[in-house]
């Protein structure tokens, strides 16, 4: 059946397997997508949704690079929100809800549209390996696949186990089996590996709730989108709603707790600290009586709900009787309760920054098998190994985004250099340059780069020179165009800001903090510039931050220089870190096993100090 070898396997049709597989097949590989069910390619395991603080920033850098999740989540959106938009540019990030069904069927027929990927649909089983090298992959009806590169993207799938209440079974989703033989290969083989949890609420059938008990959530009123290709905005939009627990829930919640896999020690493995199950909040959070509850529609015509807010591992009876509870949960119908999942992962210290493993050439793991959760984290690792595992095995250039250049960048090499114990999730709190790493500018920052290795269309590039050349030439307008007074003083009068007493410079005034845009917009010279140079919301949109923000990202950018010259100081491959007396105990363990490649790598390393980057700057000749 597989007569002839492939450049690249990816093994899982998640967020990072699909991913992968249409980053490899788009720059040129012969590409094949291993899963164990075609018909759930790009399923939203978890909540119908994508973005999200710094996930959204994600998304729209996939997107920039020539990826697939940003134009899925356009086609098959919902309703949209720009979260934080009461903050500064760095903090605002986009956010879709979307139609389940939809997405999966989105991200099915993309990936079928894609020339040089074909699909199998199997148990992978194992590994083929020669030597130090990954050739390939078998599966569970013994068939050998031969492969040039390999990408492991299994999710939760590895040695999955699924608790309800008291009641374990085995499977890597709801309904769907686990994936046994890799973990077992690859301990035997040297790697370390672990133990993550998950979980996921209940669904349940929106016929049966009382919205009218509920506050409305809508979007946005003037929707934007993630995709900086030419997808569609939406044009009419679902609610979602909100409710809370109260002290009864909790109570009727509490008296499930010895029952519970989380508190009886049948689950010993960590849980995403950031999404906490509805028994963990009650917990940690004891002295609060209510909790928010999100109910989000999981599609334009299912009647199928996501209760956000209430994952749980408890038994099916105790979750009933507790978000019958819940305002306008009372007369509530399920159609599946929520379960708890533990599945195996592999620190990923043992990775490379490319993704490729240490041990092994040429096998590249990406997602949650690298102990991180949530789709869009997933989605950009999936993207890297499929970039990497391409160039890899063309020999060009590994492709690497560094700290200050996106999210991703940030997202990997906390990984690879720091590890992770407990899922790992992005947060812009994470990124020391995030005035830098905004959602508006990511096509700015990296579709010459996806270019560049081929994957981002000429089209794309064409249409970020043109939004950056007319950026460029607003701001440059507000730099040199003098305003009047008598134009700019009753602005300022309706904002109770200071008037002007002669005429300056736009870019002075428009640089005040309550000044904006819409106000600039009043100004007749402002107003015919831009319906000259038939300016858009975006243009209109990056104009204003760099022009309000300016002194930050300057004051950022040079940070990011100075650190810059580190990262040129690049650490030998297989250096000898036992030689260096001086180094900390800790320092030279920690260096040994994670071999960074620069000085400013090892610098981020926990237990590394700036004493010890001293000595192995000393020893390097700097």
């Amino acid at each position: 059946m597989f007569e002839k070898e492939y450049d690249v396997v990816v093994v899982g049709g998640g967020h990072a397997g699909a991913e992968a597989t249409a980053a490899a097949a788009n720059m040129g590989s012969s590409t094949l997508l291993v899963t164990m069910n075609l018909q759930t390619i790009g399923q939203m395991s978890c909540n119908p949704a994508m973005g999200g603080i710094a996930k959204g920033q994600i998304v729209r850098e996939i997107d920039a690079l020539g990826g697939y999740s940003g134009i899925v989540t356009d086609k098959s959106a919902i309703q949209f929100k720009m979260l934080n938009k009461s903050k500064g540019p760095a903090m605002w990030s986009p956010r879709a809800q979307n139609d389940r069904m939809r997405f999966a069927e989105e991200w099915r027929m993309a990936l079928e549209n894609t020339p040089n990927a074909d699909f199998y649909q199997e148990m992978v089983s194992g590994l083929l390996i020669e030597g130090d090298k990954v050739v390939g992959v078998k599966t569970s009806l013994g068939l050998e696949i031969r492969a040039k590169s390999v990408v492991l993207t299994n999710g939760t799938f590895l040695n999955g186990l699924i608790h309800i209440g008291e009641k374990q079974l085995g499977g890597g989703r709801a309904g769907e089996k686990a994936a046994t033989g890799i973990t077992e290969q690859l301990v035997d083989m040297g790697f370390d590996s672990g133990r993550m949890k998950t979980g996921t609420p209940p669904r349940v059938d929106g016929r049966s709730l009382d919205y009218t008990k509920m506050i409305v959530q809508p979007g946005d009123e003037s929707p934007e989108k993630f995709s900086y290709s030419n997808t569609q905005i939406l044009q009419t939009q679902r609610d979602c709603y909100m409710t809370h627990t109260s002290k009864l829930v909790h109570d009727l919640l509490k008296e499930g707790f010895e029952r519970s896999p989380m508190f009886n020690g049948r689950i010993q493995s960590i849980g995403p600290r950031y999404c906490p199950s509805i028994e963990d909040k009650i917990n940690r959070f004891a002295d609060k009586d209510s909790h928010q509850i999100f109910v989000e529609p999981e599609g334009w015509n299912t009647v199928e709900v996501y209760v956000n807010g209430f994952s749980t591992s408890l038994p099916e009876d105790v979750q009933y009787k507790a978000l019958k509870s819940v305002k306008g949960f009372e007369k509530v119908k399920f159609f599946r309760p929520g379960y708890a999942i533990e599945y195996d992962y592999f620190p990923p210290t043992q990775l490379k920054h490319t993704l490729e493993t240490k041990l092994v050439k040429n096998l590249y793991f990406a997602g949650q098998i690298n102990g991180t959760t949530g789709y869009e984290e997933a989605a950009s690792q999936g993207l890297m190994a499929g970039i990497n595992a391409h160039l890899k095995i063309n020999d060009e250039d590994a492709f690497i985004l560094k700290r200050d250049e996106a999210y991703i960048g940030v997202l990997i090499d906390d990984l690879i250099t720091k590890g992770t114990e407990e899922p790992y999730r992005m947060f812009t709190s994470r990124a020391e340059y995030r005035t830098l790493l905004r959602q508006d500018n990511a096509d700015l920052r990296l579709t010459p780069k996806g270019y560049e290795i081929g994957l981002a269309k000429e089209d794309r590039l064409r249409r970020m020179e043109e939004k950056m050349g007319k950026s460029k030439k607003f701001v440059d307008f507000f730099k040199k165009t003098s305003f009047s007074t008598q134009e700019i003083n009753p602005i300022l009068e309706s904002l109770n800001s200071s008037l002007v007493k002669q005429s300056d410079k736009l870019f002075k005034v428009f640089s005040r903090p309550k000044v904006t845009m819409d106000h600039m917009l009043q100004l007749s010279s402002v107003s015919e510039f831009v319906q000259e140079n038939e300016l858009d919301s975006e243009v209109l949109e990056q104009a204003e931050i760099q022009v309000k923000y300016s002194g930050y990202i300057a004051k950022e950018k040079t940070n990011a220089d100075k650190l810059q010259r580190l990262e040129n100081v690049r650490i030998p491959d297989g250096f000898d870190y036992s030689k260096l007396k001086s180094l900390s105990y800790e320092a030279r363990e920690k260096l040994k096993s994670i071999q960074p490649v620069t000085i400013s790598q090892a610098s981020r390393i926990s237990g590394v100090s700036p004493a010890d980057i001293s000595v192995l700057l000393v020893y390097l000749g700097r």
